[in-house]
């Protein structure tokens, strides 16, 4: 017999975030306070909403939320998860698998699986965002006049489109071509209640977009009436604005809607109080709290949370060069060394990263003395400070960007080069100001363009979870020969639209969902075949680089994955 639907899979992900919500769910006597009393008692106090609207934003950094349901894992801490597992099935983030980058299964795609523990995580975490979106939606009256009401009902919407727009890049292809394809379950506070006892089925691609759109519309027009009343965000973990613009500008540039996107983008630009990084920002490691004026939303960190006090189970340890952490003991992460290749001595990324004499221009002694010790090889990225700019700290309690200003300007290039607007000149005039001052867009004509952006969105937004998206929106392959991958089992040439590239639901899911099939699902794919390296010098000089004996012998808190 099949259980509960998705709030049975959540449960134990969200008692804990559920907890500051418990004056509006229960009466002392334990009866269960309905929604209409919720919204009562937000009409009388506005502020009696921020609970659950923290609880929104809480589940995006949860020091393993899906405990009860995989065990202790050490690849589980809220969403960075989902930017980490992402960027390891894509070929811009080398690594090698040596167990304790805990991203194996992501570099072979065995993560696909529907059994798989990071399928679960995904899939966990972002309805476990929905669920708490839906919970603040559900609560407040959809025709409040009241500024600050509109303010966190504008979260709840916004953060659930976001949920859903991860969600249907993850687990099915890009939207155009495939607007009537089997997407995900969509789950909202107005059918949860029927969803929880009678499951719901796979929705369409158009389906959920409609409903990403339809969320972010009322979402802005929520926030405009919020802002003009003088109603502003604490901080930057919160939705603004500008920020509901940029997600509108994500999901107008996942289904082509390229005049939309650019005049979203340009929108955000204008309300966003953000600035790109000047080159004297970023020629250093940087990109560790949202006090940066770049940035536009983020996962604020706090040096008491569980995901920092725990030492290792946090995004830092795994990615953070400068940092103490599993990086130490795993190899570090490196750029695609073709990538890499391709930006001149002019632009300021190629610092980012050490060049093939283990040297970077943006390092102090200090710093380099750090990734000379460690043994960190050609290519590694130096792109992330430690915390507070301590070097080899282990309080990686760094905060985590979500949204940066120059996505936008990258979004309006692309988008007006796709819709017959000067995207060259946004293109050019963004880069020579903010990353090379050299810089001439070397193409011309739509799809150069449109790859010319792609190449500056994958340097620009390296670590930072992107990169897999504009894979499946743009509709490309995976093609890792030549990147310098040090396994020879991880080097693939994935074409386009293989059914590999796409996520299984998880088999808990399809067991729970009274809706849901095993034929339901997307259909299995082998895990691909490898092929030979184009490029073999380069993918040994990788292996031989990292000499550190620590690889082998780390110390005992840390884990292999297997």
């Amino acid at each position: 017999m099949k259980k509960k639907f998705l709030y049975i899979l959540l449960a134990p992900a969200l008692i804990g975030l559920f907890g500051c919500e418990n004056n509006l769910d229960t009466v002392p006597q334990g009866d269960t306070v309905t929604d209409k009393q919720k919204e009562e008692v937000y009409a009388n106090d506005p502020s009696k909403a921020a609970a659950g609207v923290n609880g929104i934003f809480a589940q995006f950094s949860t020091y393993m939320p899906n405990y009860d349901a995989i065990g202790s894992r050490h690849n589980d801490f809220g969403y960075p998860s989902v930017m980490m597992f992402t960027d390891a099935n894509g070929y811009d983030q080398v690594q090698t698998d040596i167990g304790y980058n805990w991203a194996g299964n992501n570099l072979d795609y065995s993560d696909r699986l529907h059994t798989s523990r990071e399928c679960q995580i995904i899939w966990n975490d972002m309805y476990a965002i929905i669920a708490n979106s839906n919970r603040v939606i559900g609560a407040i009256d959809p025709e409040t006049t009241e500024p600050l009401t509109k303010f966190y009902l504008a979260q709840g919407l916004a953060a659930r489109s976001f949920s859903y727009w991860v969600l249907a890049q993850l687990f099915q292809f890009n939207y155009v071509g495939h607007e009537t394809a089997a997407c995900v379950p969509i789950v909202t506070d107005e059918n949860s209640e029927i969803v929880a006892f009678d499951g719901a089925p796979r929705a369409t691609v158009q389906e959920v977009y409609d409903l990403m759109l339809a969320d972010l519309n009322t979402a802005i027009a929520m926030l405009e009436d919020a802002q003009d009343e003088g109603v502003m965000r604490a901080d930057k973990r919160y939705i603004d604005l500008a920020v509901a613009y940029g997600l509108r500008a994500r999901v107008n540039l996942t289904m082509h809607n390229y005049v939309a996107a650019a005049a979203d983008a340009t929108s955000a630009i204008d309300e966003s109080s953000a600035m790109p990084a000047a080159i004297t920002d970023v020629n250093k490691p940087s990109f560790v709290s949202v006090s940066e004026g770049n940035w536009m939303w983020g996962i604020i960190i706090a040096e008491t949370d569980p995901v920092v006090t725990s030492g290792i189970v946090n995004y830092p340890s795994h990615l953070g060069s400068l940092n103490w952490g599993y990086a130490w003991y795993n190899g570090g992460r490196q750029i695609n060394k073709k990538l890499f290749n391709s930006m001149p001595a002019t632009d300021v990324r190629k610092g980012w990263f050490l060049d093939e004499n283990l040297s970077s221009p943006n390092l102090d002694a200090e710093q380099a003395a750090t990734m000379a010790y460690v043994g960190y090889p050609a290519y590694t990225h130096v792109k992330f400070a430690p915390y507070n700019n301590v070097n080899e700290t282990s309080t990686n309690a760094n905060d985590i960007p979500l949204m940066r200003i120059e996505e936008m300007h990258l979004i309006k290039a692309e988008a007006e080069a796709m819709s017959g607007g000067n995207g060259v000149t946004t293109l050019e005039n963004f880069i020579k100001t903010y990353r090379d001052p050299d810089y001439v867009c070397p193409v011309s004509g739509t799809t150069a363009v449109q790859d010319e952006v792609w190449r500056h969105r994958r340097i620009e937004f390296w670590g930072e979870g992107m990169n897999w998206f504009d894979i499946m929106r743009l509709n490309k392959g995976v093609d890792r020969r030549g990147c310098g991958y040090p396994n020879p089992s991880m080097i693939f040439n994935i074409e386009a639209g293989d059914q590999i590239l796409v996520w299984r639901l998880p088999e808990a899911e399809i067991q729970a969902n009274k809706a849901l099939e095993e034929s339901d699902n997307n259909p299995s794919a082998p895990i691909p075949n490898p092929v030979p390296d184009v490029d073999p010098a380069g993918s040994a000089e990788l292996k031989s680089g990292y000499t550190n004996s620590r690889q082998l012998k780390p110390e005992s808190i840390f884990r292999s994955y297997k």
